[in-house]
């Protein structure tokens, strides 16, 4: 797949300008601890909300003034960069920095006092910080590595959305921009519509995908070797402690903390693949995935806040790419936001529409027919 030239800089002793910024990325879970700090002080109960005003807010208008970064590292470049443990480490400190925040935030839930506008910000906090660990969890669950693997299912627990891992890599990533893909989002569906086909279409998916595995190495299904149940056991486990430490009390949170989580999750799968479709061949398959088939953004702070899965389309193209070795390509669809903004818009059925139609229409020439279209439209 070409790169577009403009893209790639420097010679093979290129150096990784944004290096000092990704540990930005690890803001996100610290983020509950300012909250913490300032409600302590006497901020009231609006302290609980700093954390998703920093993520929806304050982020987007940064993005909006330092604008895109398309800088591509050169191909001469991408193993060593690939090897350098430092981005490794980061997606790995990522996880005790979620789950001191999930720990802090439970003792805050048990012990409050708390109104309802502090309990509402509290769940949407926690429910921030566990939804980008998702993503967080994505970055390691494709790796080859099993101690990466392993740590995507504990980055996945506190949300219960374990099955992710089974259906993302092996449902999700073979089906993209089909009609076939729960995760993948039709023109002219909205994100409240999107929700239910998603949540429970990814759940049948990741059980008949692992089931299926099982039966051809000739096993049951019902073992602790089969991937949704040992990543749904990881959740148990956490809960049951947290519910040991902190009282039953503490499970009303735990539940709408995660529907928080995963539903950022699943907005975030919304607008990654809108309207886009993979043509059939004359041999009726579908196309080989390539850039066409994933929105792009290339606005640098949620990038960096996000280990770049805004470069998806050579994400779906390469899966086993590290995020830092990630490119940008000029035949990529282009979201107009990032996604910190762009996941805000997904909410509002008619802004989101109004914006990203027109854009699916003329990546296809004006031909709705090459779309991934809503039955009813």
């Amino acid at each position: 797949m070409a790169v577009d030239a403009d893209l790639t800089v420097g010679p093979a002793d290129w150096r990784d300008r944004r290096k000092p910024l990704w540990p930005l990325a690890l803001l996100v879970p610290a983020l509950p601890f300012v909250g913490f700090a300032v409600w302590r002080a006497g901020g009231g109960a609006w302290a609980w909300w700093l954390t998703p005003a920093v993520v929806f807010g304050l982020i987007p208008v940064i993005d909006l003034l330092l604008g895109d970064d398309r800088q591509n590292p050169p191909e001469e470049a991408v193993p060593r960069l690939a090897a350098d443990g430092y981005y490794r480490w980061l997606t790995y400190l990522y996880l005790p920095a979620q789950y001191a925040a999930l720990v802090l935030c439970c003792a805050v839930w048990t012990r409050g006092p708390l109104s309802v506008a502090g309990a509402a910000g509290l769940v949407a906090t926690v429910g921030v910080v566990n939804g980008i660990a998702i993503n967080t969890a994505h970055e390691l669950g494709h790796k080859r590595e099993r101690v990466e693997r392993w740590l995507s299912k504990v980055a996945l627990a506190p949300t219960g959305y374990g099955h992710f891992y089974v259906e993302h890599n092996r449902g999700h990533h073979v089906r993209v921009a089909t009609r076939e893909d729960p995760a993948s989002s039709r023109l002219g569906e909205s994100f409240w519509a999107f929700w239910p086909r998603t949540v429970l279409g990814s759940l049948r998916s990741a059980w008949r995908l692992e089931t299926n595995r099982s039966r051809v190495r000739g096993r049951s299904p019902w073992t602790h070797r089969n991937d949704v149940l040992n990543a749904w056991a990881l959740t148990l486990v956490g809960y049951a402690a947290l519910t040991l430490t902190f009282g039953p009390a503490v499970l009303p949170f735990l539940l709408l903390q995660a529907v928080v989580g995963f539903s950022l999750l699943e907005v975030v799968n919304y607008l990654e693949h809108y309207g886009l479709a993979r043509q059939r061949t004359a041999a009726g398959r579908y196309e080989k995935i390539d850039a066409r088939h994933s929105w792009n953004s290339d606005r640098a702070v949620t990038n960096v806040f996000l280990f770049q899965l805004q470069r998806h389309s050579d994400h779906h193209a390469n899966p086993l790419r590290r995020y830092q070795t990630l490119r940008s390509f000029d035949t990529s669809p282009q979201l107009p936001a990032g996604y910190a903004t762009m996941v805000v818009v997904a909410l509002v059925p008619p802004l989101w529409r109004r914006l990203m139609d027109h854009r699916v229409l003329a990546h296809y020439g004006g031909d709705r027919t090459r779309a991934n279209v809503q039955a009813r439209r």
